[in-house]
């Protein structure tokens, strides 16, 4: 049996999780709770009440003696995908949901705490892990959601003619990274995924489910680029016909190409009275492209061209798992600007050296935060894999066709919620999170 966390523990990372939540709605108006700017994105609102529906159904009303839900119309409202826990409403028809309000919203929320630290009051994982493990997958769940109320807010405000800000800028230097290096490593078997032998509590343990097995998997000889593909990078692609240039581009790629009117990543704007000829609208409004900043909100599709224009390609997801445990193997803090920081948009790699110039075998730069990084693995299962039982187990199985995995978190993932096996994964198409590149070579 695993050493148990005690109650205090779960408790205090409840409410931090929850705290953190409602942290980031600091400073909206009403009016920005409630839209839905296209399909994919949700009306923050959606996002407070949908996390606390998570709480209400899947500990409260099944492990909570007596708990009544809070409002019998709300399951249907904020469900998302969960066929196995009811009927729901029209994801596309989220921004229509005008009632319940904002306030409401948030007394829904306030119930759910308070039932929640109830119930956790005295709470002992030794007793009940099944349970504590349901409470794990909870608190990651909320921080996902913390990630897209932040990328579906930029896409809401980026629609506003006005540009407003979500927060004041940072003030980071923009610094030259200097030229690309390469770090290599050699043929050899592998083992990936999670391993949770070691684990002494369920948040030691906690990982989703399309994470395992661990298993072997044999890596040939690859080099790995020691930092993040830059804008002024990825201009020079821009500059020199990228977007025109067939052969460079995957069919469906060029087909979304079209379709979409891809000239520049999402996001970019020209402006002639930009040094680089374009701006960019973040979180705080609208900036010149700085040359130095990874480039950000890539489709597959542009990365996996980029990488083929610069004579390189994108890495397998494994490739990426054995270059990063070189950097964090998952103890302690994980390294990069994540969410916590308070930042919300990349920012330029530190230099190797005082030249820039990158050593014989360069360290690892940028693998965790400020980026997701596309690689050329599609979302499959591992040898294996089976999803949990029950409506959980619809968390990550059932969308294992038609996407590509994401590795290393991004500047709106919270720093605990990071793994250096985390599998995210979104269609080829997909620009509006915080996507960008690493390139890979054999």
């Amino acid at each position: 049996m695993p050493l148990a966390a005690t109650a205090t523990d779960l408790g205090a990372r409840f409410a931090e999780v929850r705290a953190f939540t409602e942290s980031l709605c600091d400073g909206l108006a009403t009016e920005d709770f409630v839209v839905q700017s296209m399909e994919d994105v949700s009306p923050t609102k959606w996002h407070l009440a949908h996390t606390t529906w998570f709480w209400e159904t899947f500990v409260l009303t099944p492990f909570a003696d007596g708990y009544q839900l809070y409002d019998e119309r709300y399951p249907f409202l904020f469900n998302s995908y969960y066929v196995q826990a009811g009927e729901r409403h029209c994801r596309a028809q989220r921004g229509y949901l005008s009632r319940p309000t904002v306030e409401e919203v948030f007394a829904y929320r306030r119930h759910v705490d308070e039932a929640m630290a109830e119930f956790l009051d005295g709470f002992a994982e030794a007793d009940r892990p099944e349970v504590a493990d349901v409470i794990e997958v909870g608190l990651h769940h909320e921080q996902q959601h913390q990630e897209l109320m932040l990328t579906d807010l930029k896409h809401v405000f980026a629609v506003n003619p006005l540009r407003p800000a979500f927060r004041e800028p940072v003030d980071v230097p923009s610094v030259d990274p200097g030229p690309l290096g390469w770090r290599p490593f050699e043929a050899g078997l592998h083992e990936v995924g999670f391993e949770s032998q070691d684990a002494t509590t369920s948040r030691g343990r906690f990982h989703f489910d399309n994470e395992r097995p661990r298993h072997r998997q044999f890596v040939e000889a690859f080099e790995i680029a020691d930092r993040l593909v830059t804008c002024g990078e990825y201009l020079a692609f821009m500059a020199d016909g990228g977007y025109d240039d067939t052969p460079l581009w995957l069919s469906l790629g060029w087909a979304s190409r079209v379709e979409n009117e891809w000239t520049e990543p999402f996001y970019w704007e020209r402006d002639e009275a930009s040094p680089t000829g374009y701006s960019v609208f973040t979180l705080s409004g609208m900036k010149p492209v700085d040359p130095n900043e990874p480039v950000s909100h890539l489709s597959c599709f542009e990365a996996d061209a980029f990488a083929r224009w610069a004579g390189a390609r994108l890495p397998s997801e494994f490739e990426w798992e054995v270059a990063a445990r070189t950097v964090w193997d998952g103890t302690g803090d994980a390294p990069g600007p994540f969410a916590d920081a308070g930042r919300f948009h990349p920012t330029p790699a530190v230099p190797v050296g005082g030249d820039g110039t990158p050593a014989e075998s360069p360290a690892l730069r940028q693998m965790y935060g400020e980026v997701w990084q596309w690689t050329h693995s599609q979302y499959t299962p591992y040898p294996g894999y089976k999803p949990v039982e029950g409506a959980l187990g619809e968390y990550n199985g059932k969308f294992m066709a038609n996407q590509f995995v994401l590795r290393g978190g991004s500047v709106a993932t919270s720093r605990s919620h990071i793994r250096p096996t985390y599998r995210n994964f979104f269609p080829p198409d997909a620009t509006w999170q915080f996507t960008g590149l690493r390139l890979a070579r054999s």
